[in-house]
């Protein structure tokens, strides 16, 4: 998720730790989703994560990525950071007081915003890797589907979402892992693949398309 343009010798890249963070929040809360745990009591096993991994540890890293001079960086990592820390007191103060018969429009709404977040930062995301755009894509996916599962109260699309969840956090698993490893090895051990602009000015120049090589 990092790009950083400044002060590179300075700090490393938060980019690994807010993907980890972000994966790993997200996959304990979709294995739930899924219905993989059953017991859903045991949700609350999220909270602690959202609190201090998938919150605070995305807001450490949104601030570096300001440092870094990275602004995809810091404006995913801040607001996910946000998102998780907002879901923990949704779920532990609001949700349970909310009536129960129109508690899910509540919830259909909080998604409903993310989407619409999530869906154009992965129009910015085109502009990075391939493995960055692939979590958003696939983000993006996992919100509107949770989203329609709540205003629908429609189970089997939260499995759905739940799924979709899971995918997600394997492919930032993945960024994040190929992130730590090659900045470790200094070298690009693990692909991430070129970012779409860059592939598509590719294509364009090899074909002399309507862009032609300035493009």
């Amino acid at each position: 998720m990092s790009t950083p343009t400044t002060d590179q010798g300075t700090i490393g890249d938060p980019g690994p730790l807010g993907l980890a963070a972000f994966a790993a929040t997200t996959f304990v809360l979709s294995t739930f989703n899924a219905h993989l745990i059953t017991d859903q009591r045991l949700v609350a096993v999220v909270l602690p994560l959202a609190l201090f991994y998938g919150g605070l540890a995305q807001l450490l890293a949104a601030m570096w990525e300001f440092r870094k001079g990275n602004t995809f960086g810091a404006t995913a990592f801040g607001s996910f950071g946000a998102f998780w820390l907002s879901y923990a007191a949704y779920a532990k103060f609001v949700a349970p007081g909310l009536p129960v018969s129109t508690a899910h429009q509540a919830t259909g709404l909080f998604l409903l915003v993310w989407a619409v977040f999530t869906l154009y930062m992965t129009v910015a995301a085109t502009r990075t890797t391939g493995a960055i755009l692939a979590v958003f894509v696939m983000l993006s996916a996992t919100f509107v589907v949770l989203c329609v599962a709540e205003f629908a109260q429609s189970p089997n699309t939260v499995k759905a979402g739940g799924w979709l969840g899971l995918i997600t956090a394997v492919c930032a698993w993945y960024a994040s892992f190929a992130g730590v490893t090659n900045s470790t090895y200094r070298r690009a051990v693990l692909p991430v693949l070129p970012n779409l602009g860059d592939l598509l000015r590719s294509r364009r120049t090899r074909h002399h398309g309507p862009f032609g090589a300035h493009a």
